[in-house]
């Protein structure tokens, strides 16, 4: 494309004198490789017919690797490559945008006492694919998650675990069975503990007490009921992780980053942040946002407070060059917020924090509930996708973690983020729709040719009409992935290698590539969209069985 670019660009200069960045599009095949309305940019610029600048550029315009270019409606530049371009184009890498270039992700974020629900796999699948994405573009990634280890919902949970087993020492023993069970309990307790807080006055004064002294680590017994609750969950974090294939590298904690964070507020009061009734507030209204708490009348850290210890903390430790953070939009608001603060406290570093939220899970028929009305464990969501694989697939199931898998990624992935998505179960392990398994399966059918004849290591010279659309769909691979980088959108990943599988069916279906005259050809292009494939799948974190 940049080779176009340069040959468009030059002509335009030589003609008429304006140096202009031409956009090149990629539209439907009957019209060519490439199309650019440059024409009609210049004719703004020179008040000349934008059909006739075509047409002078048309005539213009030399680069080998154009084979011809056509006129279409107003003036649009319709350009067809050569083929010996196309095939240049196959080794094509991805813009290497980031390189030299820090960048640090966080994303998943699970609080202690609390369970990992869909919610967070959602969170780490549109963390993991876009460090992989920003790792195809060059970048030096680090990737972190943050987690609420001190908080009110921690001090609930440390009252539910009391009114169930008094002491420590009980919780220490009874709690046998797995860590998910484990975990389980953790969360009925924290469940219970917010139902109180509620509900009795009486309650909400005790847990108050119960956080405030998990702040100063003064009450030994708390101390035990905390630290074992921590460490159940965080084994049971990192499980969920290691299943997922996803590694961080570190972990951040609101115990560290809240001291940092009062330090922060203090020495910014009456510059940036003001007391209001016993508390120091930020007022957002002078940047058409709202007021936020970011020390509370008891002298503790809210998790405003807390957030901007954790962004002077990643950039003391990383000097990042930006900084994603993946959460829900719920929190939206409150992240304009931080950042409005953080601005006025430290503009450049304010500026490169980008806030990528996305929207919840639904069931078609509503929001994702378990059976008791909690929101559902990622655990359980992986158990339902594994039997749906086996019931769906019977004696063909013989990847079943790597299908499940697959199809929870996927469906999180295809969507634009931002919006809810509904996660229709049957539909995620289809094999014949748009799903994660049906790519696997069609990266293992190219693979299952493969196996009968390698391909040849030759160039090719020439193609059929139906071998050079299949090429030229392969050549889209690495604009894809500029794309995916630029907007930090997975879907654009995924909608490229569904359509790129329904163009290699279309192909195979009419087209024979073993015991064909053809065929050396043909293997090299098979090749090449199973090594696409494999690639397209792997930045959305999926694996690419050989076999299925």
């Amino acid at each position: 494309m940049e080779e176009i670019k340069k040959a468009v660009s030059g002509a335009v200069k030589d003609l008429f004198g304006e140096d202009i960045e031409p956009v090149l599009t990629r539209p439907d095949e009957q019209f060519g490789d490439y199309s650019t309305n440059v024409a009609m940019q210049l004719a703004g610029k020179t008040g000349k017919n934008p059909r006739e600048i075509a047409e002078a550029l048309a005539k213009k315009i030399k680069s080998p690797a154009v084979s011809k270019i056509e006129l279409a409606g107003p003036g649009f530049l319709n350009i067809i490559l050569t083929d010996e371009a196309l095939i240049d184009a196959l080794h094509k890498k991805p813009a290497q945008a980031y390189a030299g270039k820090t960048v640090v992700i966080e994303h998943t974020d699970p609080n202690p006492f609390k369970e990992f629900h869909i919610g967070h796999a959602y969170s780490n699948t549109i963390g993991e694919s876009i460090r992989r994405l920003y790792k195809a573009a060059g970048a030096s990634v680090h990737q972190v998650s943050y987690h609420g280890d001190v908080g009110l919902h921690v001090a609930m949970a440390i009252y539910g675990l009391k009114q169930r087993f008094v002491t420590s020492e009980n919780f220490d023993i009874e709690p046998a069975g797995t860590i998910q069970e484990k975990v389980a309990i953790l969360g009925q307790a924290y469940a219970l503990g917010a139902k109180n807080f509620r509900d009795d006055p009486k309650v909400q004064e005790e847990i108050k007490v119960i956080n405030t002294k998990i702040y100063e680590q003064s009450d030994s017994e708390i101390n035990n009921f905390y630290e074992l609750g921590r460490n159940h969950s965080f084994i049971y974090f990192d499980s969920i992780y290691k299943r997922l294939n996803v590694g961080f590298e570190k972990q951040y904690f609101e115990s560290m980053t809240g001291p940092e964070g009062i330090k922060i507020v203090e020495e910014n009061l009456d510059k940036v942040f003001e007391k209001s009734d016993g508390a120091i507030v930020f007022k957002g209204e002078k940047f058409d946002l709202h007021t936020r708490v970011f020390v509370n009348s008891q002298g503790l850290p809210t998790y405003e407070a807390k957030e901007l210890g954790l962004a002077f903390a990643k950039q003391r430790d990383y000097n990042f060059d930006e900084a994603v953070v993946v959460t829900a939009n719920e929190i939206d608001q409150y992240f304009q917020v931080l950042l409005a603060a953080l601005g006025q406290i430290d503009e450049d570093l304010a500026k490169k924090i980008k806030h990528v939220s996305h929207g919840v899970v639904k069931l078609p028929s509503g929001k994702m509930s378990s059976r008791t009305g909690d929101v559902i464990t990622a655990v359980e969501v992986l158990d339902m996708l594994g039997e749906a694989v086996k019931k769906a697939y019977g004696d063909r199931a013989v990847a079943v973690e790597d299908n499940v898998l697959a199809a929870l990624k996927y469906v999180f992935l295809k969507h634009r983020i931002g919006g809810d998505i509904v996660f229709d179960i049957n539909e995620s392990i289809s094999l014949e729709g748009n799903s994660g398994p049906y790519l696997q399966y069609a990266h293992a059918r190219a693979r299952s040719i493969l196996s009968k004849k390698a391909a040849p290591d030759t160039r090719p010279d020439k193609f059929e009409p139906a071998e050079r659309s299949l090429l030229r769909k392969i050549t889209e691979y690495a604009e894809t992935v500029d794309r995916a980088v630029n907007e930090l959108m997975p879907h654009h990943i995924c909608t490229y290698l569904y359509e790129l599988a329904q163009k290699f069916n279309s192909f195979y279906e009419h087209n024979r590539v073993l015991d064909d005259p053809r065929e050396s050809v043909r293997l090299q292009l098979v090749q090449a969209y199973a090594d696409t494939l494999k690639n397209g799948l792997d930045l959305l974190n999926i694996s690419a069985p050989e076999k299925m």
